[in-house]
């Protein structure tokens, strides 16, 4: 879409040979006076105001006020003449973007207008990006409401606007790196790098290379300089994942960088101070490598300033009907299929199974079913054999102990129709509620 571009001056050569100039770069709106462009203003959204300082009834400077409170997504030009530079500096101070000097050179203009768009732009692009990274690892979309991942959320909401270190701690697949993006994008850092490594991937010298960089001819195949990830992540966040897998002797190296916050390059003699949070994972129990000798006792504390513990999804069964429903939607819309439901006996065996792997082996469980699914309603059929040979306990409820009125109610609901063999009008009755009502929660919970 073309910027809107607004340009008031009462010299009529002057405001022609303007929009002269800009009728390339967008829609121009003209107004002969401040009046008149404060009329223009409230009626159309314009990007890019451009106003002469002085004119008669409304001038510029007050055009200006007018603009910063009825229009805050104007830019504002000033046009002056010599002779008033210095109330044109006074209404920069009040929020003008810039200002020209009479007569107008095109070219200076030209150059104006496309900085101003360029940084519109880029700006629109960066709000969107934040959006789209609100959407991704905002708290809404960790998936879960069952009492132990309400307790992770509301530790992570406290700690997220800090600048304490966090260790992570929970089974492969549960979710570590997603909590940890959500620490950093809730947090005042978000402007900034979010810098992910995975330390058990790396050999020890790759590793150091990675986190702290290398000079040019530091070793073999060193053929220009690197920055590494504390630099990288100057400002923001570092995020070492399976950090129990280093060595003690380059956890001497880490540990400085952690509390020193500075770092030297391999090959390198200057020192770099760095501004790093960091955010360490690990699958162990990493007090016992401590004990061990296996992991630094000081790095240990270090790190674990505020720790969480992400709970296993066989400990938190409640929430598989909607990591359940968020994952077939997700699927479907990749793979360009109607939407699939989940026959009640089918969820059943996957709230019964143990899941190995937690949340990463049934958002892959679920993609492989959508993939190869012939029909619109995934059944036991449909279910790897490892999980249907997880037989359903339709009769027990599943529960932790402070689980919300919410959970209850659609653990209720679940046994109800598996008692009824997913007989929906026999399970109102047994409930005491409207088929419509039923058919509402089912949808609500993603009991479908």
């Amino acid at each position: 879409m073309k910027p809107t571009i607004l340009i008031a001056d009462d010299e009529k050569p002057t405001r022609e040979g303007l929009k002269w100039s800009l009728e390339d770069k967008g829609n121009i709106l003209l107004a002969a006076d401040g009046n008149e462009a404060l009329k223009l203003l409230l009626a159309n959204p314009v990007d890019l105001l451009i106003t002469d300082l002085k004119m008669p009834g409304l001038d510029g400077n007050q055009l200006l006020q007018h603009a910063r409170k009825d229009s805050p997504q104007t830019d504002v030009v000033i046009l002056t003449a010599h002779a008033t530079v210095d109330s044109a500096v006074e209404a920069m101070k009040s929020g003008a973007k810039d200002y020209l000097t009479k007569p107008i050179n095109p070219e200076e203009l030209n150059l104006l207008v496309d900085r101003i768009m360029n940084a519109r732009r880029l700006e629109r692009e960066n709000q969107a990006l934040r959006e789209e990274l609100d959407v991704r690892y905002g708290f809404d979309n960790i998936i879960g409401s069952s009492a132990a991942m309400e307790a992770v959320f509301k530790q992570v909401r406290q700690v997220a606007p800090s600048r304490a270190a966090v260790l992570i701690s929970g089974e492969s697949g549960t979710g570590k790196e997603l909590i940890a993006s959500a620490i950093h994008y809730n947090s005042p850092r978000r402007e900034h790098n979010f810098i992910k490594i995975n330390c058990g991937a790396l050999t020890e010298t790759l590793l150091e290379s990675e986190l702290f960089g290398h000079e040019q001819g530091a070793f073999t195949h060193a053929l220009k300089q690197k920055p590494g990830a504390f630099e990288l992540a100057d400002g923001g966040s570092l995020f070492l994942d399976e950090i129990s897998e280093t060595s003690p002797e380059f956890q001497v190296k880490l540990l400085r960088a952690v509390q020193e916050q500075e770092v030297q390059r391999v090959g390198g003699i200057r020192t770099l101070k760095v501004n790093v949070r960091i955010i360490a994972a690990t699958n162990t129990i990493l007090e016992e490598r401590v004990r061990e000798g296996k992991f630094r006792e000081d790095l240990y504390y270090r790190l674990n300033v505020v720790r969480l513990q992400l709970p296993p999804l066989r400990e938190r069964r409640e929430d598989i009907p909607l990591l359940v429903h968020a994952f077939l939607k997700e699927f479907c819309e990749e793979n360009g299929r109607p939407q699939l439901r989940m026959s009640p006996n089918a969820m059943a065996h996957l709230q019964n199974y143990n899941w190995p792997g937690n949340v990463r082996q049934l958002r892959n469980v679920l993609e492989g079913m959508v993939v190869m699914s012939t029909g619109d309603e995934l059944t036991v059929r449909n279910l790897p054999p490892e999980i249907q040979r997880a037989e359903p306990k339709n009769n027990e409820l599943s529960l932790a102990v402070g689980s919300s009125i919410a959970t209850a109610e659609r653990e209720l609901i679940r046994v109800t129709l598996m008692q009824t063999e997913g007989n929906r009008a026999k399970a109102s009755r047994i409930l005491g509620i409207g088929r419509k009502t039923l058919y509402r929660k089912l949808e609500e919970y993603g009991l479908e």
